[in-house]
Order: C-alpha cells, then sequence, then structure tokens
C-alpha cells in the first residue's frame, strides 16, 4: 500500500476515535435538535457552532427579510451523538423532524410524500466553517414513481417532473447508495449512462432531452442501481428523508472531509449541521434559472458584481460543471428584473455581513429565492485588497481588515509570476476561464494518485481533469494548479483552488480529456501524461512546456525595479504591512544563513536578524 494511502487511512481512524470520544449533551427530550427558518425562524447567524455555517445563514437571511425557501436545521450536536452513540439518534430526534416537515407543509400548503400536489426538500450539510465541495447535496427529495405523476400534472410540465426526478435518483443513487466511480479513470456511472443515451438520441445538451429520454433514463438509472448495490432505489419518502440525512452525518467522517479538515485545522469534533429545505426550481425553462455569485470578484477582490448563471437548471449543475454557464452580467437582458433584485441583494448583504459574500440562487418562473450566503473564499491578492477596500468603505475597522487576511495571503503576493517575454514566445494552445490567478508549469497528470506520486518525488504537476469533484483533493493539493475542460468560475475545482490559493483555469473546452489512454487533446495536439504545459490563470491561456517566471510586482518595486505608483497590488501590501506594523505586539526578525537572505528579509520589513548560521 502507497504510503499516502497508509497516512490517510491512519487518519480517518484517528478522526473516527476522536469524536466517537466526545462527550454528548444529555439526551432529554429538553434539548432541542431541530431550528426552523421561514415564517417561524427561532435561529441566527449567532448560532453557527450549533448550527452550523448554512443553517445560521439561513436563518439571519430570513430574519432580515429575503427570499429564503422555507426549512429546519438538525444541529452539529446531532451529529456528535451520532458518532459517539454508534451512529444511532436521540430518541427525540425523530418528533423533531416530523414536527419541521410539518411546519413546513403547513407554510408551503403541500404534503410531503402526496401524489397529486407533492412537497419536495433539498438536503444539504453545513458545518460551522465551509468546506465547499465536501459534503454532496441532494435535491428533489420526495419524488418516487406516483409523486413523480402529480408533480407532472400539476405543473404541467411532464419534462420538468422527470427532468427532477432523473437528477434525484443520480444524486441520491451517488450519495446515499455509494454508485460512484471506482477508480480514478473510471467514468462516473450515471454521468456514463446520460452521455450514452443522449448519443442513441442525438442530443448535445441534457436539456436536449424530451420527457420519453427522462423516463427512459430514469429507468437506466434504478437499474445501474439495482446492479451495483443489490437494492431498489426506496419509493417511500421518509426512507429517503432518513438515508439522506444519516448520509450528511456520514460524509463528515469520509476521508476527502478529513483531509480537508487537516489542511485548515478544522477540529474534527465540531460536527456539521443538516439543513432541510424546500425545494425551489430553477429547471422550469427558459423563465427560471439557478446561479452562484460574488459580491465580489473572488479573483482580484474588485468590488464588482461576479457569479455565473444557467437557464433552466439546477444548483449543481452550475457548480458540478456539467455545462459552462453565463456571467452574472447577461443575466440583465435575459432576466432583468431579478438582476435588479440581485443587485439590491448583494448590497443588502455586504452591509450586513461586512464581508464579501458568495450565495446561490434559483429563479423559479421569474421569482427569486436565497438558497444560502456565506463569506467568500478567496485569492490572496482579493483577501488584501477586499479588506484595504472594505475599510475605505467603512464596512470594516483596520484591526478586523488585518484580521481578515491569512498570513499566506500576503505570502501569495510575492511569489513569482510568468515572464512576459517569455509567454510572447511560447505556443499557446486554448483557453479557459481565468479562476485562479497566478502562474503554474508542470507535469500533466489525470488523477489524485498520480498527482501524490509525483509531489512525493519532488515533481511539480497540473491536475487536468474534465471537471474536478470532491475525491479529486488529494490531488488538488498536491498540485501546482487546476485545468478543467468543462465547468466555470464558480465550479468545484475554482472554488476550492481559490481557498488553495492554487492556480486554476476553467471551462477550457476544446480541450479533450482520455482518462483510459492518459491523454488529452487540442485540435491535432496531443499531450500525454508527464509531458510538461503552463497555465495562467489570471488570463485563462494554456501553453505547451514550461515557462521561466520572474519576480512579482511587489517584489520589483522592494527591489527598486519598479515604481510604488505603478503597482496597485504594491499600494494594497504596503497598506496592510502598515496595518500590522501598527497593532502588532512582537518584534519581527529573520532567520538569515547569507547576505542575500539577509537583505530580502529587510526589505521585506524585519527588524533585524535574529538567527545566523555560520
Amino acid at each position: 500500500m502507497a504510503k499516502t494511502e497508509k497516512t490517510v487511512k491512519k487518519s480517518v481512524k484517528a478522526a473516527k476515535k476522536t469524536v466517537a470520544a466526545k462527550k454528548t449533551k444529555s439526551t432529554s427530550k429538553s434539548v432541542k435538535y431541530t431550528y426552523w427558518f421561514g415564517k417561524k425562524t427561532d435561529g441566527d447567524a449567532k448560532m453557527r457552532n450549533l448550527l452550523g455555517g448554512k443553517g445560521a445563514n439561513l436563518a439571519e437571511m430570513a430574519r432580515i427579510g429575503l427570499p429564503v425557501p422555507p426549512g429546519f436545521t438538525i444541529t452539529t450536536e446531532v451529529c456528535s451523538y451520532f458518532y459517539a452513540n454508534g451512529k444511532k439518534y436521540p430518541a427525540a430526534l425523530s418528533p423533531a423532524v416530523k414536527e419541521g416537515v410539518a411546519s413546513v407543509e403547513k407554510q408551503m400548503g403541500k404534503k410531503f410524500g402526496d401524489a397529486a400536489d407533492p412537497l419536495l426538500f433539498s438536503v444539504r450539510s453545513g458545518a460551522r466553517e465551509s468546506m465547499p465541495g465536501m459534503m454532496d447535496p441532494i435535491l428533489n427529495l420526495g419524488l418516487n414513481d406516483k409523486t413523480v405523476e402529480g408533480l407532472a400534472a400539476k405543473t404541467s410540465n411532464p419534462r420538468f417532473a422527470y427532468d427532477c426526478y432523473r437528477r434525484f435518483i443520480q444524486m441520491y443513487g451517488d450519495v446515499v447508495m455509494g454508485v460512484q466511480a471506482r477508480n480514478e479513470a473510471e467514468i462516473e456511472p450515471f454521468h456514463e449512462v446520460m452521455e450514452g443515451l443522449k448519443k442513441e438520441v442525438g442530443a448535445k445538451l441534457d436539456t436536449d432531452l424530451d420527457v420519453e429520454n427522462l423516463k427512459e433514463l430514469v429507468a437506466r438509472y434504478k437499474v445501474l442501481i439495482k446492479n451495483r448495490t443489490g437494492k431498489q432505489f426506496p419509493q417511500d419518502v421518509y426512507e429517503q428523508l432518513w438515508g439522506a440525512i444519516g448520509a450528511v452525518f456520514d460524509s463528515w467522517m469520509n476521508e476527502r472531509a478529513i483531509i480537508y479538515r487537516q489542511k485548515y485545522g478544522i477540529p474534527a469534533d465540531w460536527g456539521t449541521a443538516v439543513n432541510v429545505q424546500t425545494m425551489v426550481f430553477g429547471n422550469k425553462g427558459d423563465t427560471s434559472a439557478t446561479g452562484v455569485a460574488f459580491t465580489r470578484d473572488p479573483a482580484n477582490g474588485e468590488n464588482v458584481f461576479y457569479g455565473e448563471y444557467l437557464i433552466n437548471a439546477q444548483g449543481e449543475d452550475v457548480v458540478a460543471g456539467v455545462r459552462t454557464p453565463h456571467k452574472i452580467a447577461m443575466l440583465s437582458k435575459e432576466m432583468p428584473k431579478a438582476y435588479k433584485e440581485l443587485l439590491s441583494i448583494r448590497s443588502k448583504l455586504e452591509k450586513h455581513f461586512r464581508d464579501m459574500q458568495d450565495f446561490e440562487f434559483t429563479i423559479e418562473e421569474n421569482k427569486l429565492y436565497m438558497l444560502q450566503t456565506r463569506n467568500g473564499k478567496r485569492t490572496g491578492l482579493s483577501a488584501v485588497r477586499v479588506a484595504v477596500e472594505m475599510n475605505k468603505e467603512r464596512l470594516m475597522d483596520e484591526k478586523t481588515a488585518v484580521k481578515k487576511i491569512p498570513a499566506e495571503s500576503i505570502s501569495s503576493l510575492l511569489v513569482p509570476v510568468f515572464d512576459p517575454v517569455a509567454v510572447k514566445k511560447a505556443k499557446a494552445i486554448a483557453k479557459g476561464l481565468n479562476a485562479g490567478p497566478g502562474a503554474a508549469t508542470g507535469k500533466v497528470v489525470f488523477s489524485a494518485a498520480r498527482a501524490e506520486l509525483e509531489n512525493s518525488k519532488g515533481a511539480k504537476t497540473i491536475l487536468c481533469r474534465e471537471e474536478t469533484s470532491p475525491e479529486d483533493l488529494r490531488g488538488m493539493i498536491a498540485s501546482e494548479g487546476i485545468l478543467t475542460s468543462r465547468g466555470g468560475v464558480s465550479s468545484h475545482a475554482a472554488l476550492v483552488a481559490r481557498q488553495m490559493g492554487k492556480v486554476c483555469v476553467c471551462g477550457a473546452s476544446s480541450i479533450h480529456v482520455d482518462y483510459a489512454k492518459h491523454l488529452m487533446s487540442v485540435g491535432d495536439i496531443v499531450i500525454k501524461e508527464g509531458d510538461y504545459i503552463s497555465i495562467d490563470g489570471t488570463t485563462g491561456e494554456i501553453f505547451l512546456g514550461e515557462i521561466p517566471t520572474v519576480d512579482s510586482e511587489v517584489v520589483r518595486v522592494l527591489n527598486g525595479k519598479m515604481k510604488p505608483s505603478k503597482s496597485y497590488t504594491y499600494q494594497l501590501f504596503e497598506t496592510v504591512m502598515k496595518w500590522a506594523d501598527k497593532y502588532r505586539k512582537l518584534g519581527i526578525r529573520t532567520n538569515a544563513d547569507s547576505p542575500a537572505q539577509a537583505k530580502s528579509a529587510l526589505l521585506l520589513g524585519a527588524e533585524g536578524i535574529g538567527l545566523w548560521a555560520l
């Protein structure tokens, strides 16, 4: 077994012991295990330790009057109880969940499991610290062979109903029943079934499939689940709900979640909450849409409305990169009323939360709904710029602004960039979306395992995938950059890359990736695993071979090779460093072993040499 695999298995075992050993609170019925949001909201943003970040912010948005579909949150204490008691639930949870469902039924005027007009739910995880892509959502829960017919009749839209059903079966089959790719070279099985059907009927996109095609897809998905698991897809809606709740708690201790927590220092005993929320639908045709937006540009911090959306789609289509979405600015032409409302919400969120927000929305037949908001993940440059500019806008004071900037964000302003002279001579083979700025050169790899292997040898790599999923996390950590042929700037690859400070280019649609043959191609150009490429996350360009780098703007200013007035990045850097000097209590000295190191440290603000070696 590879060393990395042994390390991961030890980490998983240790994390499970930590959670199981945690003492839980009283199991009496007086403990409150669910909190509602909607017309009655009994939580708020201050309760993130109990409700998780997502649940706390859903409650807060409902409190300030934003259009939030009603639902309820199962607390993080249940997750702790779950692991401390052999994956069993406290006795009071079942009646609390039924009360939560009944509350939503009353608000919506629909019944969960009703064959004529069914109430449907989404089920999502939500830890107190955001873990994007780590725990998968389940949408359209409550559909079965009977309720799908009721939904079709009620909406007079059979295609919409069966589109929701096939999505639900796919998500539930993947997340709850474990029907997934068995190795990194294998295509995701539900995707493979869909692509096979699309090829048979001559459909280019999933939106080209008609109702009969979707019924056939549902049938094939059920066969896939039966063949892989030996079980039938569940028809009882409460069985579906409890299966989804259990899957969220189970996902807290899966390998990718543990790796992520270890990287960012998130304690295993915090647990995750579960959010059960009324479904709203972005896939009801051309008057419906779904999207992900940021109140500012998460790549460079510019104060512009930034994001993506898809017409006639559901949320996971945008994040998973199934289709390359449109820039949010285009929504002003396609749905001007919804766009104007989003601009108002953008302003309201920043003023209320006093930080850049990343939020998800759905437009159902021209009506806008907010599905979540959180402090947006951002690059190092963006973290610095947002802090400085929000201070100027009086949204945060200097001390708060400094605390909002991770130390590694400052370091990212000092890393080298591609030599512009060399770039002009390099061969650009494709262009994608600039999802994570910076410059990266490395060997092409197509799997997380290969990225880790090359990294263990000291080699730099670029992880190349059609689209990334949470299973690729280990490879993303080990790589210098990420390149995908599908997805947009709010896809899984882009979101995680920005948080990690990785260079990322997404949606390079001219690139074809062949996992089985370990190669990718652009027209007549074939690139094999192990060949070198270079990617520019600022421009979205992809180049053959290695490109040399030069000092960043900040380093060039410090070295006297560039005027401070010519670099806004340096001006941001200087502002933050002055703030840090103003509020710090420790003196800073350098550990230098050479005159060059000492000179560099003094340029960066060191007050002297604290340690040196002969």
